[in-house]
């Protein structure tokens, strides 16, 4: 690959045929040098997790100058290690994940492979944004996200982000106005009501099929959801950094507690 220009790692959670992968692909390739590795399936809902106790492969899919492609069958956590530790060259410039399938907005953020890929790479000093649209639909429509993308990968490869910060970017789906512009905001306060539906399987064994709706009373100014549905991008910065910073001194009383038997 040509060492000049940037070296970009894409990866998804919705797998190598996802469209919204190939988008980002033809965007990220108009910014520079372009290295793939997808998921053989969908990925979804799988966090942070990584490949243990089960065989961790990849595969060469295609390569031509300026543009490498790799196939796994482990998680978006496990594309991108694989990726700057055993595959690529050198390590990327930048690392995005996207562009999803369904947002990544609020407290779902929690549960994303999208994001469990770029807090990945955020915790090991790589550049890294998450794409994600507010739409299921597999055939959805993306190209009026290329102005934004675009803009804000620039600025990521030629500004870098803070330490420990990566962030997620969600979309509104198209309507019939153009995107109002950016919204740098907070990821708002949400929860799902879960349903839990009884079925069997052709052993006539029972399982469960889990579906949901997310609910949340914090859709106000300042928010992902409230930028979102109002028609912005949705820009929040995001570290791995769990730590409730506040509450390390208000609680400092539990240091009184006596632990002594």
């Amino acid at each position: 690959m040509d060492t000049q220009r940037p070296l970009i790692l894409i990866t998804n959670d919705d797998g190598h045929a996802a469209k919204g992968l190939h988008k980002l692909i033809a965007l990220m390739r108009t910014l520079g040098d372009v290295a793939v590795i997808s998921t053989d399936s969908v990925m979804s809902a799988k966090s942070h997790s990584c490949t243990i106790f089960e065989k961790l492969r990849s595969r060469l899919v295609r390569e031509e100058p300026g543009f490498v492609e790799f196939r796994s069958n482990g998680t978006p956590v496990d594309c991108v290690k694989l990726a700057y530790q055993k595959l690529l060259p050198r390590h990327p410039d930048l690392v995005v994940s996207g562009i999803n399938h369904g947002t990544n907005a609020a407290s779902t953020v929690v549960y994303s492979g999208t994001i469990g890929a770029v807090i990945e790479a955020c915790m090991n000093g790589l550049n890294a944004i998450g794409f994600s649209l507010d739409s299921l639909d597999l055939d959805a429509d993306f190209d009026h996200l290329d102005a934004a993308i675009l803009e804000i990968t620039k600025k990521v490869l030629k500004e870098g982000l803070p330490k420990g910060v990566c962030l997620n970017v969600n979309f509104p789906k198209r309507c019939e106005e153009p995107l109002k512009g950016i919204q740098v905001c907070r990821q708002a306060y949400c929860r799902w009501i879960e349903y839990f539906h009884e079925q069997f399987d052709e052993d006539g064994k029972l399982y469960y099929d889990l579906n949901g709706e997310l609910v949340s009373d914090d859709i106000v100014p300042g928010t992902d959801l409230y930028a979102i549905r109002n028609n912005y991008v949705a820009v929040v910065p995001t570290c791995y950094d769990w730590t409730a910073h506040p509450c390390v001194e208000t609680m400092k009383d539990y240091e009184t507690i006596n632990i002594t038997l």
